[in-house]
């Protein structure tokens, strides 16, 4: 069976976090379940290891079908009442056509779909089967110390210095989920280089470009774009936070050589990765005031190219290597010199 096409983080999240449980409860609200007791467990020789493999490529298809839809819908020539419901009936029919490829009804889809939502071990096998085919994570699956620029605390120097390294590594109060700073710049930088990535896709398609700029604008910074993929903090608030608290730390009095060196390092690479997140934003900027594709594709092109040094950093003096200054560090290198600091505070 051919596979399905790569989709985004977000929207394979957003497939399992809401599509399937969603289908449970219209199933059982229904009575299609029979005289089964509400929340028992279906057995598990009710699907195949096929069966659900079969069912996480369907899945990710009707995705794949409806975030093309809703991408159609959104443009501003199809606001109309008619071309609406044309719209939608594209998409049903769409829809019919990837279940009928499968050889699946839509009554055995939703029946499959319910099974797999009200089964723990299947659940389980549906996810990893999503997550090999689309690379990416399963969601809520991925531990607190995988995260780049982690470091857990008991690895943190004593006293105010580890307080304040321990809020770029480690949590910080404002942060969603109370990341420290430097994970959620990682994090941010990886919503706006994805998003940019997309919007190279469609380098006819002014309207798609345009969103998906937005989406990067949102990751980069949310006081300008509140709507949008990314984690709500910014990538410009979060470098910005890891400069100044691991400057703090060198400042502390029990600072020893080491932190104050690769402090000076590490926020180096971070204050490199918010010249590149001004200079996205001023070409986000221009993208959303484009009024043809062609102009706004090659600015797009501009973008992805700097999107991906958020993280990377860039060789800009050609010397073959990246340098944590000289405007050349990001966020790879601050990581670098959070982990040379942490290790020379451990001998």
């Amino acid at each position: 069976m051919t596979r399905s096409p790569s989709l985004p983080p977000y929207v394979v999240a957003a497939l399992l976090t809401v599509s399937i449980p969603a289908a449970a409860h219209a199933q059982s609200s229904t009575g299609s379940t029979g005289n089964r007791t509400a929340g028992a467990q279906p057995p598990v020789s009710s699907l195949t290891p096929a069966d659900v493999k079969l069912l996480a490529e369907t899945h990710i298809a009707i995705g794949l079908v409806h975030d093309s839809a809703d991408a159609r819908s959104a443009q501003s020539k199809n606001k109309t009442k008619d071309a609406q419901l044309e719209l939608a009936q594209k998409k049903r029919e769409a829809v019919a056509q990837v279940l009928t490829a499968r050889g699946l009804t839509e009554d055995e889809y939703q029946r499959r779909r319910f099974v797999v939502s009200t089964n723990l071990e299947l659940r389980t096998q549906f996810d990893s089967v999503v997550a090999k085919i689309t690379g990416v994570p399963i969601p809520g699956r991925m531990a607190v110390a995988a995260a780049p620029g982690f470091v857990p605390a008991a690895q943190l120097p004593p006293g105010l210095v580890g307080t304040h390294i321990g809020h770029v590594t480690t949590s910080y109060v404002d942060t969603p989920e109370k990341m420290g700073l430097l994970p959620m710049a990682f994090a941010e930088a990886a919503v706006a280089s994805q998003h940019a990535a997309l919007a190279t896709r469609t380098p006819t398609n002014l309207a798609a470009m345009q969103m998906h700029a937005g989406h990067v604008l949102n990751a980069l910074d949310p006081s300008l774009m509140k709507e949008g993929p990314g984690k709500g903090y910014g990538l410009r608030k979060a470098a910005g936070g890891v400069a100044q608290h691991i400057e703090l730390a060198a400042k502390e009095t029990g600072a020893s050589g080491g932190v104050k060196i690769h402090a000076t390092h590490i926020a180096a690479a971070a204050r490199g990765t918010l010249t590149r997140v001004d200079a996205a934003i001023a070409l986000i900027k221009q993208i959303q005031s484009a009024t043809d594709a062609k102009e706004a594709s090659s600015l797009i092109s501009q973008l992805a190219s700097l999107c991906n040094q958020l993280a990377n950093g860039a060789d800009t003096n050609a010397d073959g290597r990246v340098d944590w200054g000289n405007g050349e560090g990001g966020l790879q290198q601050a990581q670098e010199h959070v982990q040379l600091l942490i290790a020379g505070e451990k001998k």
